[in-house]
C-alpha cells in the first residue's frame, strides 16, 4: 500500500471524525444516522492513521506530495 494522503487531508478527516463523535455523544444525532456517522468517524481515523484511502486508488488521487511526483507521464 502506497501512502496517498497528505497532511491536510488527514487533519480534515480527524476533525470531521471528532465532530461526528461529539454530535453523537451530545445526542444531536441519534439512531441510524448516528451509527452511520460513528462508522464514518472510525473509517476516517483509520485511513488517517495508515495514510491510505482505498477510494483514492481507482481514481489515481494523491493528496501527498510524494504520490503526485511518482505518477509522472512516461
Amino acid at each position: 500500500m502506497k501512502k496517498n494522503m497528505g497532511k491536510a487531508d488527514r487533519i480534515i478527516r480527524l476533525i470531521m471524525a471528532v465532530i461526528f463523535v461529539v454530535l453523537f455523544a451530545t445526542n444531536v444525532v441519534q439512531g441510524t444516522l448516528g451509527i452511520i456517522l460513528l462508522i464514518l468517524a472510525g473509517i476516517f481515523v483509520l485511513t488517517s492513521l495508515i495514510r491510505f484511502c482505498p477510494l483514492y486508488k481507482p481514481f489515481r488521487i494523491h493528496t501527498n506530495k510524494k504520490g503526485s511526483e511518482t505518477r509522472k507521464a512516461v
